[in-house]
């Protein structure tokens, strides 16, 4: 059996990106973090955990891969988002009936508010 563990992001201000993500997601700090590396865990201990490594990279747009989290209301995530420092990305080849909306953290790495799916 095999699952996700953590999801790494790579930035450049780990405190920073530690405090946007740990408000955005409701995560904690894991003891243990060094000055490079960083983990956030779910506060309710479900679902794969945040790393964060301080290590230059470019941003590549469209980036490979990006994370999309699902919300219960949407409208309501997506402000309280940008409210704490994404922004949202506007896309020519947004479908008319998308129910997922682009932002990006404060360092560029983007992710998907999706309006949650009735089956999950």
């Amino acid at each position: 059996m095999i699952r996700v563990g953590s999801i790494v992001l790579r930035v450049d201000d780990l405190e920073s990106q530690a405090r946007f993500w740990e408000a955005a997601l409701d995560y904690l700090r894991r003891p243990g973090s060094s000055e490079d590396f960083m983990i956030l865990e779910p506060k309710e201990g479900r679902g794969p955990n945040i790393s964060l490594d301080r290590l230059y990279s470019e941003v590549h747009l469209p980036p490979r891969i990006h994370l999309d989290l699902y919300a219960d209301d949407q409208p309501a995530e997506v402000v309280r988002l940008i409210e704490l420092g994404a922004t949202e990305v506007h896309w020519d080849g947004l479908p008319e009936d998308a129910d997922y909306v682009i932002l990006e953290d404060p360092e560029g790495n983007r992710f998907c508010v999706i309006d949650k799916p009735e089956s999950i």
